[in-house]
C-alpha cells in the first residue's frame, strides 16, 4: 500500500490545525474562567527568545498553506499576521482548513521531486517535493502546534496528549 503527496499532506495538515483549534478553544475558555485577560496567554512563550503563541499560529497556519500551494505549483495565500484575539487566531486556522480543502489530490500528488525552491532571508533552499514535505512542512507544523500547546500547557490550561493527538 502506497501513501500519496496529497494524503500525507492535506488531510494530515487539517486534522492538526482542527486539533490547534480544539487547543485555543481550551485557552480561551480557561482564560474566562480563571477571569485572565486573553491577551497575557496570546502574547505568553515558552523563553524570551521564542515567539510568542500567536505568532506560533500564525506560523503553523503559513507553512501548510504555503507548503501546500508550492507543492500544486501555485501562488501561496498572504494573511496578514495582525490576530491579538483567540477568536481571531481561530479564525485564522479555520480559513486555513478552508483554502487547504480545495486542493484536489491530481494538484498535489506527483510533486514529489517537484522543485521547491525558498528564500529565507539572504539564504535560498532547494528541496524536491517530498523532502520538503516531510522534513520541512510537516516537522515545521508540528513543531508550531507542539510549542502553541505547550505555551498554553505551561500557563495553566488543563490540555494533555490527546487534546494535541486529536480523536482517532
Amino acid at each position: 500500500m502506497t501513501i500519496s503527496m496529497y494524503q500525507a499532506s492535506i488531510p494530515v495538515s487539517i486534522r492538526t490545525l482542527n486539533n490547534l483549534v480544539s487547543i485555543l478553544k481550551k485557552g480561551a475558555t480557561y482564560a474566562e474562567n480563571k477571569k485572565i485577560d486573553p491577551s497575557v496567554l496570546i502574547n505568553s512563550r515558552l523563553s524570551p527568545d521564542m515567539f510568542p503563541l500567536s505568532k506560533q499560529v500564525q506560523i503553523a497556519s503559513d507553512i501548510v498553506n504555503r507548503g501546500a500551494a508550492r507543492l500544486a505549483g501555485i501562488e501561496p495565500p498572504q494573511f496578514e499576521d495582525n490576530e491579538t484575539t483567540f477568536p481571531q487566531l481561530i479564525d485564522r486556522i479555520h480559513q486555513t482548513i478552508s483554502h487547504l480543502n480545495t486542493f484536489k489530490p491530481e494538484q498535489i500528488d506527483g510533486s514529489e521531486e517537484r522543485t521547491i525552491t525558498l528564500k529565507m532571508g539572504d539564504n535560498t533552499l532547494d528541496f524536491e517535493g517530498m523532502p520538503f514535505l516531510l522534513y520541512f512542512v510537516l516537522p515545521n507544523l508540528y513543531f508550531h502546534v507542539t510549542t502553541a500547546y505547550d505555551i498554553l500547557r505551561h500557563c495553566g490550561v488543563e490540555l494533555g496528549k490527546q487534546d494535541f493527538l486529536g480523536q482517532p
